[in-house]
């Protein structure tokens, strides 16, 4: 017997909404994916790829995996579809689309965002075709938007350190973010550091596979951060652990900025976020007398109403001390803005193609309100149609009751362009079925390191999916779009998307990434992207940032919490990635099932023994789960781990039930930390 043909090796990209944006090596034979694997020689992924994307072969194959168009024949949610030919079904669509459109495009809602950070099978085909349209604008604030304008008014840009340069840090603050989990290849930098003398400390509310393995964790209230952030510049003013030749040449609105701070003494400052002093203290001597002192900061923190105030407050602690002089120094929350004079969003986008419209913007965070609204002058037509892509909304978005009663409307044309029939697609009136990332070319850029990349297709699409490039394409066509860019291939996509003065496509595609040409320590000697240059502690329209108290907790909102006395936070579990990869069996077979994380004085409180299915609720909804009584959660704080889908859950809901949609300070982004509660045994 001949032996099998050793597989060939396809260069790839990690598609998913994650910092680390790995270089990927699929392993192909016959045709079929053997395996996939991190890129050994990229300095980021070095190799290694996390439990959920290592699998990802088990969902591109999935069982379940929607292979067809589908036309709904049941009820909207009841997951009654049955096979249609692909032209039947993108001709009913456009001539759906078509008719709404003579009345008024805006009518038509495009809903997508990170199911895929590819810059081709994201935001290209599918923009120029809603430019063109003249639909409704999405304003995609769901995740990062928040953290990420509050970033520009403070830096001028979403920049900050490199992080391979955590590795040489002596003191890393990980804050609001479980690296572990989520950010896989920094903590292999702040490893590193550790093994090397580095301190590292977890800011976070949960008690964090992270904070297991730092030094020392900041159990805080949640949304109290900035009031964190004042108190420890208090202590570095008190002490003159400051910087003041950095604060002088490099930061703007610093005496306003440092009388801001002396209202904030530690005792203050650890009264609101619910911590020791003495430990508040601590960190502020640690901070002020260790070089070079890093951040990670993450977007957990910027989920509750005063999200973008803290998140300014924070960018401002390392120009304090300075920290930004040395390249292992200084903070990083998103490294996106280092792409922006590398990408070519006109060219792939097509904002041109409005032709002088304005649409009205639709804030994704609030479309279950929205769904709902009747038309108005202040808010413009009712929509009438909805198309979803790289997203799953019902499951996702804020106070999914209203999202999913919105989804509902009989009156409503809904298309998903989809892997699988999400709690979403089961909503839709037509499933069109998507290529994965093994099966399709794109390129990407990262939020987390400096590395442009290529995913090359490594197979063949199943069965009758499309790139969501060609369904955008096609569906353009049967639309009467005639511009010559509707014409354009993936490959003449994934060649304008960069300019070639900053990143070589061929070179790219014959090695797999490229690394920017940037400093090693960027700002040095100040040279922030601000229009003077210098850090803005008082910036225009914002003023100088200050803590902002959450809507929902017992000090903002004593008589709500009288009734519900505890704050939820809803981080994501291990093995998912948002809604993604909770089908993939493997994987849910180890986060078992939905789980409420409560302590144990809390649960002693209300008769809650370990493994008890309980009920947590608000004004808002309610939704069951089994409750983990656990040191992960701080006394007052329940941990509410997400995102399942709602199909999968106890009572076909999820978290997101109790969640609300009122927007943050800073960004228009959900506040979805900022929840009280209260949890109850679930009756049999």
């Amino acid at each position: 017997m001949n032996a099998p043909e050793p597989g060939h090796m396809v260069r790839a990209a990690c598609p998913h909404d994650c910092p680390d944006t790995c270089a990927m090596q699929v392993i192909v034979q016959a045709g079929r994916v053997l395996r996939v694997q991190g890129d050994a020689a990229h300095p980021t992924t070095h190799g290694a790829l996390c439990t959920k994307v290592s699998r990802y072969a088990e969902r591109t194959y999935h069982p379940e995996r929607v292979l067809q168009p589908l036309k709904r024949i049941g009820p909207k949610g009841s997951g009654r579809f049955e096979p249609v030919r692909w032209d039947e079904a993108l001709n009913d669509i456009a001539a759906r689309l078509k008719a709404i459109a003579a009345r008024d495009p805006q009518a038509v809602l495009p809903y997508s965002y990170a199911g895929t950070m590819g810059l081709l099978q994201g935001e290209s085909m599918s923009a120029r075709f809603f430019h063109k349209l003249g639909s409704s604008r999405l304003d995609r604030t769901i995740c990062a938007s928040a953290g990420g304008e509050a970033l520009i008014a403070t830096y001028g840009a979403k920049v900050g350190m490199h992080v391979e340069h955590y590795a040489d840090s002596k003191l890393i603050l990980i804050w609001g973010s479980n690296s572990i989990a989520s950010n896989l290849h920094f903590w292999t930098f702040a490893q590193a550091a550790k093994r090397a003398g580095a301190k590292l400390v977890c800011i976070d509310p949960r008690r964090t596979e992270t904070a297991d393995k730092c030094h020392e964790h900041l159990a805080l209230l949640p949304g109290t951060d900035g009031a964190l952030a004042l108190g420890l510049m208090h202590e570095l003013i008190r002490n003159d652990w400051l910087d003041h030749d950095y604060l002088n040449r490099h930061v703007q609105g610093w005496p306003a900025l440092r009388e801001r701070a002396l209202q904030w003494p530690a005792e203050r400052a650890a009264a609101v976020c619910g911590l020791p002093v003495e430990q508040l203290i601590s960190l502020a001597r640690d901070y002020g007398t260790t070089q070079p002192a890093a951040i990670r900061l993450n977007y957990g923190m910027q989920r509750a109403r005063g999200g973008g105030n803290a998140v300014r407050l924070i960018a401002l602690l390392p120009c304090l001390v300075g920290a930004w002089r040395h390249r292992a120094g200084g903070l990083l929350l998103s490294a996106s803005g280092w792409f922006a004079p590398v990408r070519d969003e006109f060219a792939l986008q097509r904002p041109d193609l409005l032709a002088g419209r304005s649409p009205r913007i639709v804030n994704m965070s609030t479309i279950g309100d929205d769904l709902l609204r009747e038309a108005s002058p202040d808010f413009g037509p009712r929509i009438e149609a909805v198309v979803v892509y790289n997203s799953n909304p019902v499951a996702v978005a804020p106070q999914s009751r209203k999202v999913v009663e919105g989804f509902a409307r009989e009156d409503l044309f809904t298309v998903v362009l989809e892997h699988f029939l999400t709690d979403t697609a089961d909503m839709a009136d037509y499933v069109l079925p998507a290529t994965t990332q093994l099966e399709h070319l794109d390129v990407h850029t990262s939020y987390g390191h400096t590395y442009a990349l290529i995913n090359e297709p490594a197979i063949a699409p199943l069965g009758q999916t499309k790139p969501n490039t060609q369904i955008f394409r096609e569906l353009a066509a049967r639309m009467g779009f005639t511009d010559a860019c509707f014409a354009d291939r993936d490959e003449a996509l994934a060649r304008a998307a960069f300019k070639p003065e900053w990143v070589d496509f061929d070179a790219l595609r014959a090695r797999g990434w490229v690394k920017l040409a940037l400093p090693d320590a960027p700002f040095a000697e100040g040279g922030f992207p601000t229009p003077g240059g210098k850090v803005l502690a008082d910036a225009p329209g914002l003023g100088v940032p200050d803590y902002v108290p959450s809507y929902e907790s017992r000090a903002s909102a004593p008589e709500l919490a009288q009734r519900y006395p505890l704050a939820m936070i809803s981080p994501p579990a291990r093995n998912f990635l948002n809604s993604s990869f909770v089908n993939v069996k493997s994987l849910r077979d180890i986060e078992g099932e939905p789980l409420l994380e409560i302590h144990a004085e809390d649960a002693t409180a209300r008769g809650i023994v370990d493994g008890t299915v309980v009920r947590v609720f608000n004004d808002r909804g309610s939704y069951r789960c089994s409750c983990r009584v656990s040191i992960r959660a701080r006394p007052g704080v329940v941990n509410g781990l997400g995102i399942w889908w709602r199909k999968l859950g106890l009572d076909g809901r999820n978290v997101n039930e109790l969640t609300h949609q009122r927007l943050t300070d800073i960004g228009r982004a959900p506040s979805f930390y900022d929840c009280l509660v209260e949890v109850e045994a679930a009756l049999p």
